[in-house]
Protein backbone atom coordinates (compact mmCIF):
# COMPACT_ATOMS: atom_id res chain seq x y z
CA UNK A 1 0.00 0.00 0.00
CA UNK A 2 1.62 3.92 -0.88
CA UNK A 3 2.41 5.42 2.11
CA UNK A 4 1.29 8.41 4.05
CA UNK A 5 3.70 10.70 1.74
CA UNK A 6 3.11 8.84 -0.94
CA UNK A 7 -0.70 9.42 -0.41
CA UNK A 8 -0.03 13.08 0.27
CA UNK A 9 1.91 13.59 -2.52
CA UNK A 10 -0.78 12.00 -4.82
CA UNK A 11 -3.58 14.14 -3.62
CA UNK A 12 -1.25 17.18 -3.85
CA UNK A 13 -0.25 16.60 -7.28
CA UNK A 14 -3.85 15.94 -8.52
CA UNK A 15 -5.40 19.37 -6.79
CA UNK A 16 -2.05 21.41 -8.56
CA UNK A 17 -2.86 19.42 -11.68
CA UNK A 18 0.84 18.60 -12.22
CA UNK A 19 0.68 15.50 -14.09
CA UNK A 20 4.33 14.50 -13.73
CA UNK A 21 4.63 14.51 -10.22
CA UNK A 22 1.73 12.53 -9.99
CA UNK A 23 2.55 9.89 -12.58
CA UNK A 24 6.16 9.72 -10.54
CA UNK A 25 4.73 9.07 -7.46
CA UNK A 26 2.14 6.55 -9.12
CA UNK A 27 5.05 4.68 -10.33
CA UNK A 28 6.56 4.68 -7.49
CA UNK A 29 3.52 3.52 -5.66
CA UNK A 30 3.65 0.49 -8.57
CA UNK A 31 7.27 -0.34 -7.74
CA UNK A 32 7.07 -0.40 -3.74
CA UNK A 33 3.73 -3.33 -4.62
CA UNK A 34 6.36 -5.16 -7.22
CA UNK A 35 8.98 -5.16 -4.33
CA UNK A 36 6.36 -6.55 -1.71
CA UNK A 37 5.54 -9.43 -4.51
CA UNK A 38 2.07 -8.19 -5.36
CA UNK A 39 3.56 -8.51 -9.48
CA UNK A 40 -0.19 -8.35 -10.75
CA UNK A 41 -0.97 -5.84 -8.54
CA UNK A 42 2.20 -3.81 -10.08
CA UNK A 43 1.60 -4.65 -13.29
CA UNK A 44 -2.23 -3.55 -13.02
CA UNK A 45 -0.80 -0.43 -11.33
CA UNK A 46 1.60 0.71 -14.65
CA UNK A 47 -1.10 -0.21 -17.56
CA UNK A 48 -3.46 2.47 -15.45
CA UNK A 49 -0.38 4.95 -15.44
CA UNK A 50 0.73 4.00 -19.42
CA UNK A 51 -2.97 4.42 -20.56
CA UNK A 52 -3.46 7.45 -18.76
CA UNK A 53 -0.52 9.06 -19.94
CA UNK A 54 -1.15 8.02 -23.53
CA UNK A 55 -4.33 9.59 -23.35
CA UNK A 56 -3.21 12.85 -21.88
CA UNK A 57 -0.83 13.36 -24.66
CA UNK A 58 -4.32 13.40 -27.15
CA UNK A 59 -5.81 16.35 -27.77
CA UNK A 60 -9.82 16.40 -28.71
CA UNK A 61 -8.65 15.93 -32.36
CA UNK A 62 -7.08 12.64 -31.69
CA UNK A 63 -3.54 14.09 -32.69
CA UNK A 64 -0.58 13.55 -30.73
CA UNK A 65 0.90 16.84 -28.80
CA UNK A 66 3.60 17.45 -26.49
CA UNK A 67 2.40 16.93 -22.92
CA UNK A 68 3.60 20.07 -22.21
CA UNK A 69 1.13 21.57 -24.45
CA UNK A 70 -1.38 19.82 -23.11
CA UNK A 71 -3.97 22.46 -21.09
CA UNK A 72 -3.28 22.09 -17.34
CA UNK A 73 0.08 21.06 -17.51
CA UNK A 74 3.10 23.16 -15.75
CA UNK A 75 6.03 21.51 -16.97
CA UNK A 76 5.81 23.87 -20.10
CA UNK A 77 8.55 26.92 -19.32
CA UNK A 78 7.61 30.46 -19.79
CA UNK A 79 8.86 33.82 -20.20
CA UNK A 80 12.84 34.13 -20.36
CA UNK A 81 13.09 30.94 -19.26
CA UNK A 82 12.05 29.24 -22.42
CA UNK A 83 14.82 30.33 -24.27
CA UNK A 84 16.79 28.41 -21.43
CA UNK A 85 15.04 25.17 -21.68
CA UNK A 86 14.06 22.99 -23.80
CA UNK A 87 11.42 20.23 -22.45
CA UNK A 88 10.48 17.04 -24.10
CA UNK A 89 8.96 13.85 -22.62
CA UNK A 90 10.67 11.11 -23.87
CA UNK A 91 9.41 7.54 -24.51
CA UNK A 92 13.34 6.20 -24.18
CA UNK A 93 14.31 2.88 -21.92
CA UNK A 94 17.15 1.87 -20.36
CA UNK A 95 16.37 -1.57 -22.45
CA UNK A 96 17.25 0.54 -25.71
CA UNK A 97 20.60 0.92 -24.85
CA UNK A 98 23.83 -1.04 -24.89
CA UNK A 99 25.76 -0.24 -21.84
CA UNK A 100 28.61 -1.77 -20.00
CA UNK A 101 28.09 -4.20 -17.00
CA UNK A 102 29.00 -1.11 -14.68
CA UNK A 103 27.18 1.90 -16.58
CA UNK A 104 23.81 -0.41 -16.32
CA UNK A 105 23.83 -1.70 -12.49
CA UNK A 106 24.52 2.13 -11.50
CA UNK A 107 21.39 3.21 -13.69
CA UNK A 108 19.37 0.55 -12.29
CA UNK A 109 20.85 2.15 -9.06
CA UNK A 110 19.32 5.16 -9.85
CA UNK A 111 16.18 4.82 -11.16
CA UNK A 112 15.49 2.25 -8.12
CA UNK A 113 16.26 4.95 -5.47
CA UNK A 114 14.45 7.25 -7.53
CA UNK A 115 11.35 5.08 -7.32
CA UNK A 116 11.41 4.68 -3.99
CA UNK A 117 12.54 8.66 -3.34
CA UNK A 118 9.67 9.27 -0.31
CA UNK A 119 10.45 5.87 1.88
CA UNK A 120 14.08 6.90 1.40
CA UNK A 121 13.48 10.40 2.51
CA UNK A 122 11.45 9.06 5.69
CA UNK A 123 14.77 8.27 6.90
CA UNK A 124 16.56 10.98 6.10
CA UNK A 125 18.53 10.32 3.00
CA UNK A 126 19.04 11.55 -0.45
CA UNK A 127 18.55 9.26 -3.39
CA UNK A 128 21.58 9.73 -6.07
CA UNK A 129 19.95 12.19 -8.55
CA UNK A 130 23.22 14.95 -9.16
CA UNK A 131 25.08 12.72 -12.03
CA UNK A 132 27.82 13.27 -14.61
CA UNK A 133 28.73 11.25 -17.06
CA UNK A 134 32.20 11.62 -19.14
CA UNK A 135 33.01 9.80 -22.50
CA UNK A 136 33.41 10.05 -26.41
CA UNK A 137 31.10 11.46 -28.30
CA UNK A 138 27.89 8.70 -29.16
CA UNK A 139 28.48 6.86 -26.42
CA UNK A 140 24.84 7.20 -24.87
CA UNK A 141 25.28 10.11 -22.52
CA UNK A 142 22.39 12.19 -24.35
CA UNK A 143 20.19 9.16 -24.56
CA UNK A 144 20.90 8.13 -20.67
CA UNK A 145 19.11 11.52 -20.19
CA UNK A 146 16.42 10.64 -21.90
CA UNK A 147 16.19 7.18 -20.91
CA UNK A 148 16.28 8.31 -17.16
CA UNK A 149 13.32 10.68 -18.06
CA UNK A 150 10.93 8.03 -19.54
CA UNK A 151 11.97 5.24 -16.78
CA UNK A 152 10.52 7.72 -14.24
CA UNK A 153 7.78 9.18 -16.47
CA UNK A 154 9.10 13.00 -15.85
CA UNK A 155 10.13 15.78 -18.38
CA UNK A 156 13.37 16.33 -19.63
CA UNK A 157 14.91 19.53 -19.19
CA UNK A 158 17.86 20.44 -21.63
CA UNK A 159 19.81 23.36 -20.84
CA UNK A 160 20.08 25.81 -23.58
CA UNK A 161 24.13 26.57 -23.00
CA UNK A 162 23.73 28.91 -26.19
CA UNK A 163 21.44 31.32 -24.57
CA UNK A 164 22.78 30.31 -20.90
CA UNK A 165 26.38 32.10 -21.41
CA UNK A 166 26.53 35.46 -22.25
CA UNK A 167 29.39 38.28 -22.41
CA UNK A 168 27.70 40.50 -19.63
CA UNK A 169 28.81 40.46 -16.76
CA UNK A 170 26.76 38.88 -13.72
CA UNK A 171 23.89 37.75 -16.68
CA UNK A 172 25.10 34.05 -17.26
CA UNK A 173 24.87 33.69 -13.45
CA UNK A 174 21.42 35.21 -13.16
CA UNK A 175 19.96 32.84 -15.53
CA UNK A 176 22.10 29.85 -14.11
CA UNK A 177 19.66 30.76 -10.95
CA UNK A 178 16.28 30.98 -13.01
CA UNK A 179 17.22 27.31 -14.30
CA UNK A 180 17.82 25.82 -10.23
CA UNK A 181 14.92 27.79 -9.25
CA UNK A 182 12.91 25.71 -12.27
CA UNK A 183 14.75 22.58 -11.02
CA UNK A 184 13.44 23.25 -7.61
CA UNK A 185 9.75 23.81 -8.66
CA UNK A 186 9.29 21.68 -11.25
CA UNK A 187 11.10 18.00 -11.09
CA UNK A 188 12.41 16.46 -13.78
CA UNK A 189 15.87 15.29 -15.58
CA UNK A 190 17.66 18.72 -16.19
CA UNK A 191 20.66 18.05 -18.78
CA UNK A 192 23.78 20.30 -19.07
CA UNK A 193 25.37 18.58 -22.30
CA UNK A 194 28.78 20.04 -23.22
CA UNK A 195 29.32 20.98 -19.41
CA UNK A 196 33.15 22.04 -19.53
CA UNK A 197 31.60 24.93 -21.33
CA UNK A 198 30.93 26.23 -17.80
CA UNK A 199 32.84 23.77 -15.80
CA UNK A 200 36.42 24.44 -17.07
CA UNK A 201 38.77 24.76 -14.89
CA UNK A 202 39.46 28.09 -12.60
CA UNK A 203 42.79 29.73 -12.78
CA UNK A 204 43.87 28.80 -16.30
CA UNK A 205 45.51 30.74 -18.31
CA UNK A 206 42.45 31.71 -21.09
CA UNK A 207 39.91 32.06 -18.24
CA UNK A 208 37.94 35.01 -18.32
CA UNK A 209 36.26 36.45 -15.08
CA UNK A 210 32.73 36.25 -15.84
CA UNK A 211 33.11 32.37 -16.44
CA UNK A 212 34.81 31.54 -13.57
CA UNK A 213 31.71 33.75 -11.52
CA UNK A 214 29.34 31.28 -13.69
CA UNK A 215 31.60 28.13 -11.70
CA UNK A 216 31.25 29.62 -8.89
CA UNK A 217 27.59 30.13 -8.99
CA UNK A 218 26.93 26.68 -10.30
CA UNK A 219 29.21 24.81 -7.31
CA UNK A 220 26.90 26.93 -4.78
CA UNK A 221 23.51 26.28 -5.99
CA UNK A 222 24.25 22.67 -6.72
CA UNK A 223 25.81 22.41 -3.54
CA UNK A 224 22.70 23.58 -1.32
CA UNK A 225 20.15 22.18 -3.99
CA UNK A 226 17.39 19.91 -2.09
CA UNK A 227 15.07 19.47 -4.86
CA UNK A 228 13.61 16.20 -6.22
CA UNK A 229 14.80 16.92 -9.73
CA UNK A 230 17.46 15.23 -11.37
CA UNK A 231 20.50 17.63 -12.22
CA UNK A 232 22.40 15.26 -15.46
CA UNK A 233 26.09 16.82 -16.76
CA UNK A 234 27.66 15.28 -19.77
CA UNK A 235 31.20 15.87 -21.27
CA UNK A 236 34.16 14.67 -23.90
CA UNK A 237 36.55 16.16 -22.12
CA UNK A 238 36.45 15.39 -17.93
CA UNK A 239 40.28 16.46 -18.11
CA UNK A 240 39.17 19.83 -18.13
CA UNK A 241 36.60 20.29 -16.39
CA UNK A 242 37.23 22.06 -12.30
CA UNK A 243 38.35 19.60 -9.72
CA UNK A 244 35.73 20.75 -7.49
CA UNK A 245 33.07 19.18 -9.28
CA UNK A 246 33.45 15.95 -8.88
CA UNK A 247 32.40 16.03 -5.31
CA UNK A 248 29.17 17.90 -6.10
CA UNK A 249 27.65 15.17 -7.60
CA UNK A 250 26.39 11.80 -5.98
CA UNK A 251 27.65 9.54 -9.58
CA UNK A 252 30.11 9.62 -12.06
CA UNK A 253 29.55 7.63 -14.67
CA UNK A 254 32.16 6.68 -17.57
CA UNK A 255 31.02 5.43 -20.91
CA UNK A 256 33.22 3.88 -23.52
CA UNK A 257 33.35 2.63 -26.90
CA UNK A 258 32.03 -0.33 -27.83
CA UNK A 259 33.55 -3.88 -27.62
CA UNK A 260 33.40 -6.13 -30.60
CA UNK A 261 30.85 -7.92 -29.81
CA UNK A 262 28.82 -5.59 -28.39
CA UNK A 263 29.26 -3.57 -31.70
CA UNK A 264 28.29 -6.63 -34.13
CA UNK A 265 25.41 -6.98 -31.60
CA UNK A 266 24.08 -3.82 -32.14
CA UNK A 267 24.28 -4.13 -35.90
CA UNK A 268 22.20 -7.22 -36.08
CA UNK A 269 19.76 -5.69 -33.39
CA UNK A 270 19.49 -2.47 -35.23
CA UNK A 271 19.07 -3.94 -38.82
CA UNK A 272 15.82 -5.88 -37.57
CA UNK A 273 14.21 -7.41 -40.59
CA UNK A 274 16.38 -5.93 -42.85
CA UNK A 275 19.37 -8.39 -41.90
CA UNK A 276 21.14 -10.34 -44.63
CA UNK A 277 20.55 -14.26 -44.13
CA UNK A 278 23.48 -15.49 -42.80
CA UNK A 279 24.61 -12.77 -41.38
CA UNK A 280 28.59 -13.17 -41.73
CA UNK A 281 30.41 -11.16 -38.79
CA UNK A 282 33.79 -11.99 -40.86
CA UNK A 283 35.36 -8.56 -41.67
CA UNK A 284 33.05 -6.29 -39.95
CA UNK A 285 35.34 -6.79 -36.54
CA UNK A 286 37.98 -4.24 -38.34
CA UNK A 287 35.59 -2.09 -39.26
CA UNK A 288 33.94 -1.38 -36.16
CA UNK A 289 36.75 -0.79 -34.10
CA UNK A 290 37.00 2.71 -32.60
CA UNK A 291 33.43 3.62 -33.63
CA UNK A 292 30.95 4.85 -31.15
CA UNK A 293 27.54 3.82 -30.82
CA UNK A 294 26.10 6.88 -32.53
CA UNK A 295 28.18 6.18 -35.60
CA UNK A 296 27.35 2.46 -36.20
CA UNK A 297 23.80 3.27 -35.79
CA UNK A 298 24.17 6.40 -38.44
CA UNK A 299 26.16 3.25 -40.89
CA UNK A 300 23.28 0.93 -40.21
CA UNK A 301 20.72 3.32 -41.25
CA UNK A 302 22.67 4.20 -44.30
CA UNK A 303 22.99 0.73 -45.25
CA UNK A 304 18.97 0.11 -44.27
CA UNK A 305 18.11 3.56 -46.88
CA UNK A 306 20.11 2.49 -49.57
CA UNK A 307 18.24 -1.18 -49.35
CA UNK A 308 14.98 0.56 -49.49
CA UNK A 309 15.69 3.17 -52.01
CA UNK A 310 16.86 -0.17 -54.12
CA UNK A 311 13.29 -2.09 -53.41
CA UNK A 312 15.55 -4.71 -51.91
CA UNK A 313 13.99 -6.28 -48.34
CA UNK A 314 17.94 -7.45 -47.21
CA UNK A 315 20.96 -4.92 -46.64
CA UNK A 316 23.50 -5.94 -49.24
CA UNK A 317 27.24 -6.43 -46.77
CA UNK A 318 28.84 -4.57 -49.48
CA UNK A 319 26.79 -1.68 -48.64
CA UNK A 320 26.71 -2.10 -44.91
CA UNK A 321 30.96 -2.09 -45.52
CA UNK A 322 30.90 0.43 -47.03
CA UNK A 323 28.88 2.47 -44.42
CA UNK A 324 30.54 1.87 -41.93
CA UNK A 325 33.93 2.65 -43.84
CA UNK A 326 32.89 5.80 -44.53
CA UNK A 327 31.99 6.49 -40.75
CA UNK A 328 35.66 5.44 -39.65
CA UNK A 329 36.89 8.10 -42.00
CA UNK A 330 34.82 11.16 -40.64
CA UNK A 331 35.82 9.60 -36.91
CA UNK A 332 39.41 9.51 -37.83
CA UNK A 333 39.06 13.11 -39.05
CA UNK A 334 37.19 14.08 -35.66
CA UNK A 335 39.60 12.85 -33.65
CA UNK A 336 42.70 14.74 -35.21
CA UNK A 337 40.71 17.93 -35.24
CA UNK A 338 39.39 16.70 -31.60
CA UNK A 339 43.62 16.25 -30.28
CA UNK A 340 44.71 19.27 -32.00
CA UNK A 341 42.41 21.56 -29.54
CA UNK A 342 43.02 19.99 -26.85
CA UNK A 343 46.47 20.53 -27.48
CA UNK A 344 46.14 24.01 -27.76
CA UNK A 345 44.01 24.18 -25.40
CA UNK A 346 46.98 22.53 -22.81
CA UNK A 347 49.55 25.34 -24.42
CA UNK A 348 46.99 27.99 -23.52
CA UNK A 349 46.69 26.67 -19.70
CA UNK A 350 50.17 26.33 -19.49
Amino acid sequence: MASSEQLKALIKSHITRDDGHFYSVAMQVAAHEAKLGHGKLADELRDLIDAARARLDQDASGKVVPIASVRGTPAKPRGELASLLTVSYPANRLGDMVLDGLASSQLQRIIKEQRLLSRIKEYGLSPRRKLLLVGPPGTGKTMTASALAGELGIPLFSVRLDSLITKFMGETAAKLRQVFDAIADIRGVYFFDEFDAIGSQRGAANDVGEIRRVLNSFLQMIEHDQSNSLIVAATNHPELLDYALFRRFDDVLEYHLPSSDQALNLIHSRLGGFTPKPFRKEGLVRLVQGLSYAEICRAVDESIKDAIMNDQCKVQRSELGRALEERRLISAKLDQNNKRTLKNVGTNQR
